[in-house]
């Protein structure tokens, strides 16, 4: 093997690993995020899962890959808002409606998703770099987010005042109240951005970092 071959294989190698874990890097800082405000979601498989059929989906009957991932994110979005009420509003169980979010997301992936197994998937774009040339564009753009995306979330969390009244919210959430932070309000908030980026980890998976969609992808 040819040092460029052996440069080529390794970087794909280094890369490959890298696109395999940004859906679940996604996934997981919105995780971070609902957690942070008090609220736990074990429904988050559910969420990618309806992020990752619906976006491909999407994709199949459009052609557009940005839309597909949006709609990925609304799918993931709107089904954190059913955790949302059941543990805020209705104060069921964090973990008992989070495995019941994971089964219906499950369900209704496979159901729904059931004519798109198999299908035809996403063209890549190959990059216009000899010893990168095997790797896709988007899955480049995908990766770069991933890692500012993080940086973002850490910044956010720990340098801003948003992000103080959000740990306060989760840790000290009578606290919070008497110095006049919506507890609701900001709980419902971050769980929704939280199912947001699982439904955009899903969407990612499914039509980026591996693409195609088949019953119980992530």
């Amino acid at each position: 093997m040819s040092n460029e071959s052996l440069t080529t294989l390794t970087l794909t190698i280094l890369f490959g690993s890298l696109v395999s874990g940004t859906p679940l890097l996604f996934a997981t800082i919105g995780e971070i995020f609902s957690e942070r405000s008090g609220v736990m979601n074990l429904g988050i498989e559910g969420m990618m899962l309806v992020g990752a059929m619906g976006g491909f989906a999407t994709w199949y009957k459009t052609d557009s890959l940005l839309l597909g991932l949006l709609v990925g994110m609304l799918l993931g979005g709107l089904l954190s808002l059913l955790h949302a009420f059941i543990t805020i509003t209705l104060r069921a169980d964090q973990v008992v409606s989070g495995l019941a979010v994971t089964f219906l997301g499950s369900g209704i992936s496979s159901i729904l998703g059931q004519p798109y197994v198999g299908q035809r998937v996403p063209k890549p774009i190959k990059l216009p770099f000899h010893a990168l040339e095997y790797i896709p564009a988007e899955q480049v753009i995908v990766v770069v987010a991933g890692i500012i995306l993080a940086i973002l979330a850490w910044y956010f969390l720990h340098r801003t005042r948003p992000g103080l009244n959000l740990r306060s919210v989760g840790e000290y959430p009578s606290a919070a109240d008497s110095l006049g932070i919506n507890v609701v309000r900001t709980r419902y908030t971050y769980v929704l951005f939280g199912g947001i980026m699982s439904g955009l980890g899903g969407a990612a998976m499914s039509l980026i970092t591996d693409p195609g969609w088949s019953d119980g992808k992530t």
